[in-house]
């Protein structure tokens, strides 16, 4: 078999469906700018809105996910994309985004990181940490700024099937974080 099969399987495995619980998105909130709205007057003393706030596209999530609820709860316009109803992230985008925010499958992360990355839009994708030991990030981000939001402790997904999760998360940013590595502590209620 072939590096370049390896890098670039479609064949998604049933435990790439990790479902990530609220208390690893709220972190998120804080590197978004506060989803207010703005009026404006213009000359003839008419009233406008102006939106100031990102769209943020969840393309890897249904609209009752946790990323969708958490957004939308505070305050963001959100777009909820899925393969299962159509709409795959490597062929599928929507008409108006500015920010890409999930948990893709672990399977095929090279190629969404490259999509991710084609886009020239800010992103936080989250991701195993035991993907730094592959070429791929390193390759992928050579001339680019790769920035990490990284916690203390382990995300426990929502329906992984083994008992313990053997690896930890971060979120892999691209123009989202103030500085390339930050700490946070995950607060699980």
């Amino acid at each position: 078999m072939d590096s370049q099969h390896v890098l670039y399987n479609k064949n998604y495995k049933p435990n790439d469906e990790a479902l990530t619980p609220a208390y690893a998105i709220k972190p998120l909130l804080e590197f978004l700018p506060n989803p207010r709205k703005t009026s404006l007057s213009t000359d003839d003393g008419r009233k406008i809105r102006k939106r100031n706030y990102p769209i943020i596209w969840c393309a890897w999530d249904l609209p009752d996910s946790s990323y969708v609820k958490v957004l939308a709860e505070a305050g963001y316009e959100v777009i909820a994309s899925h393969i299962d109803t159509g709409q795959d992230f490597m062929t599928w985008e929507p008409d108006q985004w500015d920010i890409l925010i999930g948990n893709p499958p672990f399977t095929g992360k090279r190629h969404t990181f490259e999509r991710a990355l084609s886009f020239g839009k800010r992103f936080a994708i989250l991701m195993s940490n035991t993907w730094l030991n592959d070429s791929a990030p390193k390759q992928l981000f050579e001339h680019k700024d790769l920035q990490l939001l990284m916690f203390d402790k382990r995300i426990k997904f929502g329906n992984q099937v083994q008992k313990g999760i053997t690896f930890s998360s971060s979120y892999y940013c691209w123009h989202f974080l103030p500085k390339q590595i930050i700490m946070r502590r995950l607060i699980v209620k």
